[in-house]
């Protein structure tokens, strides 16, 4: 509880310190877990309750923003009508980007994950979530700036991502190019820019993934102790 002479619109921060053992404990615990993560393109149309793509969102928008303005929107669809018609748009860019548009050095890094213009994915899970992130801001009747949007919507994505994993299931953040479409389909406003397509489910029976090996620590930090 705030007391006197706090500043308004401030409260105590609820933290609970816990011993350094299983502050470790819960870190490798954690690691463990999020490295078995895997994207995969393979999903199963099984149901999954709407109660769980809810408590993903929730999840993603504790994520820190710039000015605690929140500048996103989770759209998320199980509308079998509305998913085939995402990607038979999502297909019809692709096949352009494929053919016309994707440059030779990204093209040969894809080479090795086997993708095309066939989106199935988006049709085979049982849900899609296409985060919106917001360029503007209503204020007062009238637009005003976000700050910081691309990189807030970028950690709640992760969280997003972090939350479907820990509950079981999986996804695959996808970025049809380019993704105006979306906007137009879902009807959202002109401010508000897809960012991830993220179809959400169980695996296919048979899933498979490719070989990959993550980046050690030593590519991925430098520490100045």
């Amino acid at each position: 509880m705030a007391s006197e002479g706090d500043d308004p619109g401030f409260i105590d921060l609820d933290f609970v310190e816990i011993d350094k053992e299983s502050m470790l404990s819960n870190a490798r615990s954690f690691y463990e877990q999020m490295d078995s993560r895997r994207t995969t393109r393979n999903f199963s149309d099984r149901e999954v309750p709407r109660e769980l793509i809810e408590l993903a969102i929730k999840t993603a928008s504790t994520a820190p923003s710039g000015a605690h303005l929140q500048p996103w929107t989770f759209v998320a669809i199980s509308n079998k009508k509305l998913k085939a018609r995402i990607r038979e748009e999502a297909e019809v860019e692709e096949t352009r980007f494929y053919e016309d548009r994707i440059p030779d050095e990204w093209e040969e890094v894809l080479a090795p994950l086997g993708t095309d213009h066939v989106k199935e994915h988006i049709t085979d899970a049982p849900w899609v979530i296409v985060l919106f992130r917001h360029s503007k801001r209503e204020r007062g009747g009238d637009l005003a700036p976000t700050y910081y949007s691309q990189e807030s919507c970028g950690i709640a994505a992760g969280l997003f991502i972090s939350a479907v994993h820990n509950m079981g299931l999986a996804t695959l953040p996808h970025t049809p190019s380019p993704m105006g479409f979306l906007r137009d389909i879902l009807q959202r406003p002109k401010h508000e820019h897809a960012m991830l397509l993220l179809p959400v489910g169980y695996p296919a029976e048979g899933a498979r993934v490719p070989d990959l090996r993550r980046k050690g620590l030593e590519e991925v930090s430098d520490f100045r102790d």
